[in-house]
């Protein structure tokens, strides 16, 4: 039986249909969710894509947070429903409450675009399966409200507990994307819950999952194949 995993539209979304196309590629079946509809329609995990849902009005992820879907959302990720959240999709888990800390404006004020270098902390999550703790991968970043921040107890239950889940890479040019791109705290680019279930971050895998478009790798394809394997062994 084939897999079933959920892309959720928001007003605002942008990246629904690159995601619902990464998932077909990994092999599952896609299924288009309404933000205004409380039935996830029986599906066995749940994507919360990109873009500007509301406008990012009030913060961002912030107005989602109040959309029936998300109702059904909060109460299925803490039964164990896998959810990964990209870029607004992270904004929207943090302002829910299923991850911790939030996200704030890049400190330098501006909208970021590029190819963005990240090295994997967490290979263990329901969304990692398929990458090595401390393999380097390459996939697109583009965000105005992109920067991580919590308080130290936190971070520090976060370093400690294994739950960082991404990090962006440093020791390069950033010219290259290598560096902190937008003053995340600890260079945090994603994060996971204490169960592995949920897991957010701000680059965007689903866009670089072909060789022709993208970064021109595959490197955000593992993310869909892993939550594919999970299932289909559970």
């Amino acid at each position: 039986m084939t897999a079933r995993i959920g892309v959720v539209t928001f007003p605002g979304s942008l990246d629904d249909r690159d995601s619902r196309r990464a998932i077909r590629l990994a092999g599952a079946e896609p299924v288009a969710l309404w933000h205004k509809d409380k039935d996830l329609q029986q599906v066995d995990a749940v994507v919360l894509c990109g873009g500007f849902s509301y406008g990012d009005y009030l913060r961002a992820g912030a107005i989602a947070r109040f959309s029936p879907v998300m109702d059904t959302i909060i109460e299925q990720a803490k039964a164990g429903l896998p959810v990964l959240g990209i870029c607004n999709g992270f904004q929207i888990l943090t302002e829910a409450h299923l991850l911790p800390g939030g996200m704030l404006g890049n400190d330098h004020l501006h909208f970021i675009c590029r190819d963005q270098k990240l090295r994997v902390e967490n290979a263990d999550t329901a969304w990692t399966g398929d990458y090595t703790a401390g393999q380097e991968i390459s996939i697109p970043l583009k965000n105005m409200d992109g920067r991580y921040v919590a308080d130290r107890r936190t971070l520090d239950e976060l370093e400690a507990e294994g739950r960082v889940a991404f990090r962006y890479v440093t020791d390069g040019e950033a010219a290259d994307g290598y560096g902190n791109p937008n003053g995340s705290l600890n260079d945090i680019a994603g994060i996971t819950n204490a169960a592995g279930n949920v897991v957010g971050l701000m680059p965007h895998p689903e866009h670089a999952v072909e060789p022709l478009i993208g970064t021109g790798r595959t490197d955000g394809l593992p993310f869909f194949t892993s939550i594919l394997k999970k299932l289909v062994s559970a």
